[in-house]
């Protein structure tokens, strides 16, 4: 218990101390959407008074009086879970707009993820297992070419083979102009034929983080007493590599892919951007080009709240895995 009511106190203050720097942030950030505002009339012909800046600020609704006091009114609507209108989106709140988004990227980038993990880790553990032979050189001789490419290259090399240049897969977005987003079987199929190569992007360049991570723990487990122990009695190698190894490797495994799975709300700024894609990262880059500070704010909160308890089950299902974390 004890073990557990330090770690509730360090996610507390955390927390505290990460709404506190969601709240500084977007304030020490150069310019402000009001600028960010008049700078597009301007360009459209539309003079600038001090008349045109009162009205663009009260449209926006953008905060004044001390920092103290707008320290304090955010507190107060974090409490109550509202995080105002958007200034890049002035007809929907902050909430409803990120609601619309959230699927989208935990569809994506959650799914993508976890198959990645898997497929990565068995590598990991089949090359551990063969290492120094063809086996082992194949797996990862594959995970570093493909751990080269940059997310957004690779994004931009498929789109041009098989969306520009044999038109296989759509463009952008994340389904077809004119469609209604339902849980209908034909917008579902549509949803993921639209996603298929962002999907594949992130497994590419995902995987090979998982397949060192694994292969390197498993060199380091198969060199424990109690693997030697288990291959001198005669147990299978299937299950020695398994049930001895493998489950002992994966411990650290465990811990990257809890942070992985909290990332995963934050999105991809790079891939959403490449394709255009409705998710919570191209819309945290939407916010940022246009200086929205309360869209901002709220998408920092849900990402850092997520790394937050991710980090905090990662925890608690870590001292179940291995008690001998409780003695820390």
């Amino acid at each position: 218990m004890r073990y557990i009511g330090r770690k509730v106190a360090l996610f507390v203050i955390t927390l505290w101390g990460a709404i506190t720097l969601n709240f500084l942030l977007p304030r020490l950030m150069p310019g402000s959407p009001v600028d960010a505002a008049l700078g597009r009339l301007a360009s459209s012909g539309v003079p600038i008074t001090n008349a045109e800046r009162r009205a663009v600020e009260v449209q926006l609704g953008v905060p004044h009086g001390s920092l103290i006091s707008q320290y304090g009114d955010y507190l107060n609507s974090i409490l109550h879970f509202n995080f105002g209108s958007s200034y890049s989106f002035p007809s929907e709140t902050v909430a409803h707009t990120i609601g619309k988004a959230a699927p989208w990227t935990l569809a994506l980038i959650g799914v993508t993820t976890i198959v990645a993990f898997i497929i990565g880790t068995l590598l990991g553990v089949y090359a551990g297992w063969r290492r120094g032979k063809t086996a082992d050189t194949t797996v990862t001789l594959g995970a570093t070419f493909f751990a080269a490419f940059p997310p957004f290259w690779l994004g931009l090399l498929l789109l041009f083979v098989f969306a520009f240049k044999f038109s296989l897969f759509p463009i952008k977005g994340g389904y077809s102009p004119g469609e209604t987003p339902s849980l209908s079987p034909s917008f579902l199929a549509d949803a993921v034929y639209h996603s298929v190569i962002p999907a594949v992007t992130l497994a590419i360049t995902t995987l090979s983080g998982w397949v060192f991570g694994m292969r390197n723990n498993m060199i380091n487990t198969l060199g424990e007493d109690y693997v030697t122990f288990a291959e001198a009695n005669g147990l299978r190698t299937r299950t020695v590599a398994l049930l001895y190894a493998a489950r002992n490797a994966l411990l650290p495994n465990v811990t990257a892919f809890g942070l992985s799975l909290g990332a995963v709300v934050g999105g991809s700024v790079l891939v959403e951007g490449v394709f255009s894609y409705p998710g919570l990262g191209n819309l945290l880059y939407i916010a940022v080009s246009n200086h929205d500070f309360p869209l901002m704010q709220a998408l920092f909160l849900v990402i850092t709240v997520s790394m937050l308890v991710a980090i905090f089950i990662v925890d608690l299902i870590y001292v179940r895995l291995d008690p001998r974390v409780r003695q820390a």
